[in-house]
């Protein structure tokens, strides 16, 4: 009787329906979930590039245009707008502030927001203690033309500083690139011979910059403008004074530490303490540091004939 039961038992049990189906169906939903999620991210990934490729310039120039009948104005300076052809169709716009006797000329390579028209104030930090300043837009800002590549930019700085060589000696021309302009400074300093370069909160190189906030995207590959100041800081040959504020968020102190330990013999750093990437004007420290820095291995006299400089362009 019992193994009767048993053996009833064991058909019913055999008779059920078969659950483990369900199982192997959980699994594979949960794989197809997987792959769906796998797809997406990668097209996502993929589209994420392709934007950045063509969009850079946006992110990495925020320009600002002007119209060509704009008129500059600056109170208490003396200043001359000028344009230089560098090439067909690409034309340079800058401003040159003028000082009576100047001790030297300073080449300001401004940062990446706005256009001349706004830098222009900062002519003052240097007009105050006897020196000349020129100030270039980039191409696409303000008035200056062309589409911009990191070889444009670097051809046209070279020709204003040739420009510039024309008029003045070279020991008397210092170099100052502020942020973004830091690195065609330091550039310009790498392949020629001026009395100083002064590096303005200065970036390792834009990839550098991009991999901080982007650390998944293969900037390498899609980067246009790597403007690689690291490379380029290791041929200057003349004093390099690196300004930084200690508590710069968007290109982090440690970055000039790291330049300056790539020439040692000609590189020096004035930490700004507790300032920032935008602010270093604001900060008394910074304004003793550059009376210093402008002030040193200065040549004793200047030619006279090079007091007052004219960069408009030769008519045919």
């Amino acid at each position: 009787m019992k193994s009767a039961f048993l053996i009833n038992f064991y058909r019913i049990f055999q008779e059920l329906p078969n659950f483990s189906y369900l199982k192997t169906l959980k699994q594979e939903t949960y794989m197809s979930y997987w792959a769906l999620g796998i797809f997406i991210f990668i097209i996502i990934y993929i589209i994420s590039n392709i934007v950045l490729y063509f969009l850079q310039e946006r992110f990495i120039f925020k320009a600002e245009k002007l119209p060509t009948d704009f008129e500059f104005d600056y109170e208490n300076q003396i200043f001359d707008e000028y344009n230089i052809e560098v090439d067909p169709g690409v034309n340079i716009n800058g401003i040159h502030f003028k000082v009576r006797r100047p001790k030297g000329v300073v080449l300001y390579l401004k940062g990446n927001s706005r256009s001349i028209k706004g830098w222009g104030k900062f002519a003052v930090d240097f007009t105050r203690y006897g020196f000349d300043v020129l100030m270039v837009d980039y191409r696409g800002y303000g008035k200056s033309t062309g589409k911009r590549t990191e070889a444009g930019i670097k051809r046209d700085l070279q020709y204003v500083y040739d420009r510039l060589k024309e008029q003045v000696d070279e020991k008397y021309i210092t170099l100052y690139g502020r942020s973004l302009g830091s690195g065609f400074a330091t550039k310009l300093a790498s392949s020629n011979n001026p009395r100083l370069l002064i590096l303005d909160a200065p970036y390792y190189s834009v990839k550098h910059i991009t991999k901080r906030f982007l650390p998944i995207m293969p900037m390498s590959l899609i980067l246009r403008f790597p403007v690689k100041t690291y490379r380029w800081i290791e041929y200057v040959k003349c004093p390099i004074k690196i300004i930084h504020g200690t508590n710069d968020k968007l290109i982090p102190f440690k970055t000039s530490v790291k330049l300056s330990k790539i020439n040692r013999k000609w590189a020096r750093l004035y930490p700004v303490i507790d300032g920032g990437h935008n602010n270093l004007h604001t900060f008394p420290q910074y304004h003793r540091f550059l009376e210093e820095i402008l002030h040193s291995e200065l040549p004793k006299e200047i030619d006279p004939k090079n007091s007052s400089l004219n960069f408009r362009r030769k008519k045919a």
